[in-house]
Parts: structure tokens; C-alpha cells; sequence
């Protein structure tokens, strides 16, 4: 399959277009020109279709599905940037490292679906200057960064979505707790007494059964440029937006590869799940408390989708390490990695010795 190279030249000036946030059209930055996109409104149920998982892992996709993509591995991090329009060189967006282009090229599965910018350039950088002001404890340059407002950069992260039905055959016990009366000795202004105390006890009766559970959209980051617990945090998603992949929705960004494969997301989604699944076990097993000996699950419908999510990105460099925040495009929600000033800290904890020996020294006064 021949790559194809996406241009978007403005019919007013001739220079690229952008796709704009939060709207269904591409807008130029040099003459302001604004190209209407087509309606996907129509087609919109086909960005939500599931494709086999068993045929996939397998390779046996249908040649429609997978595309020839170039991917350029920053020298840096090694995070996989694919590029799209005439864009030929950037700024890598993990870790600001300057990244160019190359020749190589990989066969991929295709986005079947991506999730549109919501929020501009200015509401996302709005949205991480507030979270970066509230740090405690951070370097007077991070907060100088973040009023400067350094410009974000827009991309198009690989997830896999997850489907499957489950039916789980457990054993384990169920806990009920009773109460005994005892009698014990305690010592009361010198002098022994004897009390009575409840003492709580739980009994224990063998349980098993089967929970049935079918799981839908579980969402597992395809790259593992990003740290999990930072994008992990940013859901919710509002996946009901989905729109048809198409390249016009990247004019103007990037967008990452994937390179968590399929089977290994397939591994984390039934961590997921079974993380459920444990709970519904709990909840069928009832009682007090649960013991939960043995869980088999039998996977079945098992269906993916590979799509893409917008997030605003920006590196900060201290002390010769890089810092990476990250905004939901969608909702503006901020996680990422942050310094800490070891003198601001320093200084922290001078006050508060000072306030508390003063605060000793009046209450002998």
C-alpha cells in the first residue's frame, strides 16, 4: 500500500491550513481564510464499528484497515512521531527535542476513528498555566513559563478501545460476622477491675458461582511515550463524540504511532476487566467480608477499535531534565510530571521549625 502525503493549501493564499478546535472547518493562520469540511455527520456510525480481535491478532485484517504510515523516532525519547501535511521538521512534543522527518515507513492499522480538538491552543494553555500556578513548592522559572504562556503543542495520541463478553466461574468464602462476650482485666486508677467486652468474630462458609459481565469501550493508551498514571488521569472521554478517521481533523498537528501492540493492550484491558470482574465476585460471594480462592474467565465477542485522542502538550526543561504536562483536548484537564525548589522547601521548613518553637516557648511562658 502506497503512502499517501495529506496537503491542506489555502485557495485564498496558497499556504497551509489548519484544522480548528471546536469547529468542522480548516482555517489559515497567514490570510484567515476558513475551508467548510465536509459533513461526516452521515457517516458517523462508521467510527464506532468493531473489528475482530482474534483476526487481527492473527494479521488477517482486511487490506482496508491497514495503512503505510512514515514514523520518525525522536533521538531523544524515542517516542514515535508521525507527521502529516508538509510539515518536515518539529519540535518533538515529549520531551522538545528537535525532530526531523525521515524516509522510513511502517504498516499499521488504521485510525478508524479520532476525537476532534475541542479546545483551542489559547484555552489549553490557559487551562495548564492555572494547574501549573497552583503548584506547591515549584521554581519560580516554572511559573514564570507558565505566565509567559509558551505555545502548546497539538497531538493526536493512539488508543485501543476493548470489547468483550465474560463469564466467570469463581470459589471463595463469605464472611458473617458474630459477636462473643469475654471478661477482661483492666487497670483503673491503680486498682484491677474486671469488665465485659464485645468481641467481634467472623464465620466463614464456602462460596462459588458465576458473574457475567460485558465490558465496552475499555480504553488502553497505545504508546508508551506518555506515563500511564498522567493520561490514565485524564478521563474521562467522551468517546460518544468519535467522529470517521479522516486526515483533515490533523491538519496543522501531529499525531504518535502506536507502539503498545495490540496483544498488549489486549493484556491490559483484561487487567481491567478482571479488576471488575473481582468486584462483581464480591458482591455475589455478599456477607460481611469476602475470600475470593480462584476466578476462570472465558472471554468471548472480543472486538477493538484503534482511534485517536487530542491532547495539548508542552515540555519544560529544569535542571537539565524534562518535565511534561499534558491537557485533555476535550475537557481541559490537566495531569503532569513537575520540579520541585529545593530552597522554596528549605525555606518551608525553616518557618514552620521557627513558628513551632515559638509556639513551645509561649506555652512555658
Amino acid at each position: 500500500m502506497a503512502e499517501q502525503e495529506h496537503r491542506w493549501p489555502c485557495a485564498s493564499c496558497g499556504a497551509d491550513l489548519r484544522y480548528s478546535p471546536g469547529d468542522t472547518a480548516l482555517k489559515c493562520d497567514h490570510c484567515g481564510h476558513v475551508q467548510t469540511l465536509p459533513d461526516v455527520a452521515p457517516a458517523r456510525h462508521s467510527a464506532l464499528d468493531e473489528l475482530d480481535l482474534n483476526l487481527a491478532l492473527q494479521n488477517d485484517l482486511p487490506p482496508a484497515e491497514m495503512e503505510e504510515v512514515r514514523i520518525t523516532p525522536c533521538p531523544s525519547c524515542g517516542s514515535q512521531v508521525e507527521f502529516h501535511g508538509a510539515a518536515h521538521a518539529t519540535e518533538c512534543p515529549f520531551c522538545a527535542t528537535p525532530v526531523a522527518i525521515g524516509t522510513g515507513t511502517q504498516r499499521l492499522i488504521k485510525p478508524q476513528a479520532v476525537l476532534p480538538f475541542v479546545l483551542t491552543e489559547r484555552q489549553g494553555r490557559e487551562a495548564m498555566g492555572k494547574w501549573l500556578g497552583g503548584l506547591w513548592f515549584a521554581p519560580g522559572g516554572l511559573v514564570e513559563y507558565a505566565r509567559k504562556g509558551r505555545t502548546l503543542s497539538g497531538l493526536y495520541v493512539p488508543y485501543w478501545t476493548y470489547d468483550a463478553a465474560t463469564r466467570s466461574r469463581y470459589s471463595g468464602a463469605r464472611g458473617e460476622h458474630y459477636y462473643e462476650t469475654r471478661t477482661v482485666t483492666v487497670q483503673v486508677n491503680g486498682k484491677s477491675e474486671r469488665r465485659q467486652e464485645q468481641v467481634r468474630k467472623t464465620r466463614w462458609h464456602s462460596a462459588s458461582g458465576w458473574v457475567s459481565r460485558r465490558f465496552d469501550d475499555v480504553l488502553v493508551l497505545a504508546s508508551g511515550s506518555l506515563p500511564r498514571r498522567y493520561t490514565d488521569t485524564l478521563a474521562p472521554w467522551d468517546l460518544g463524540a468519535l467522529l470517521p478517521y479522516s486526515p483533515d481533523f490533523l491538519a496543522g498537528f501531529t499525531s504518535e504511532g502506536y507502539t503498545v501492540s495490540l496483544a498488549d493492550g489486549q493484556t491490559i484491558a483484561r487487567d481491567v476487566m478482571a479488576a471488575q470482574i473481582a468486584q462483581d465476585v464480591r458482591r455475589d460471594i455478599g456477607g460481611d467480608e469476602q475470600r475470593i480462592d480462584q476466578i476462570n474467565t472465558a472471554y468471548s465477542a472480543e472486538t477493538f477499535k484503534h482511534i485517536l485522542l487530542p491532547i495539548w502538550m508542552a515540555a519544560y526543561k529544569y535542571n537539565g531534565k524534562s518535565y511534561r504536562f499534558v491537557v485533555n483536548g476535550q475537557t481541559g484537564k490537566v495531569q503532569g510530571e513537575r520540579p520541585y525548589s529545593a530552597w522554596k522547601i528549605a525555606f518551608a521548613v525553616i518557618v514552620a521549625a521557627i513558628i513551632i518553637g515559638g509556639i513551645a516557648y509561649l506555652s512555658q511562658m
